[in-house]
């Protein structure tokens, strides 16, 4: 883990990935360079919640994964507006994603999709088999808001 506000660590990786992505793109065209860096982001996610889920031990649950949520939201990130959060809910609409913002200023807004909304649902895969979330749209793909719908299903 970094210290580095997401925000900024999304920036130098995409800076790193974007000329890789292209020259994918020449030699094995759109489709498959975009499965292939979907694939590996969604690796990377898993393996980043991996991290906090052995730092929080099997005892995490609901509570422990939304004081997670400042990291997303750090610095203006995200502005959002929250809906319900409770043991077993975490609900809430972004509408502001700087992520979004900045993968388009940099050209890449064909595949910010790949490089951050896509990690979200992996992310919980990775941290506990027992959260679950549901994404109806996204700031990403022109939507005027994403809404996350995260729920934990514990035992009972």
């Amino acid at each position: 883990m970094t210290d580095l506000p997401i925000l900024e660590l999304r920036r130098i990786e995409a800076n790193v990935i974007k000329p890789i992505y292209e020259e994918m793109v020449a030699e094995v065209g759109k489709a498959a360079a975009q499965k292939i860096l979907g694939n590996a982001i969604r690796k990377a996610a898993i393996a980043h919640a991996q991290t906090f889920a052995e730092r929080d031990g099997p005892e995490r649950d609901m509570r422990s994964f939304q004081a997670l949520y400042s990291l997303w939201t750090h610095g203006g990130a995200l502005e959002t507006e929250e809906l319900e959060r409770t043991a077993e809910s975490f609900h809430f609409n972004v509408t502001r994603c700087r992520y979004a913002e900045m993968y388009r200023e940099m050209g890449l807004g064909e595949i910010g999709h790949l490089l951050s909304c896509n990690r979200d649902g992996s992310f919980c895969e990775g941290y506990s088999d027992k959260i679950t979330m549901e994404r109806g749209q996204t700031i990403m793909s022109g939507a005027s808001h994403c809404d996350f719908r995260y729920r934990y299903e514990g035992e009972g």
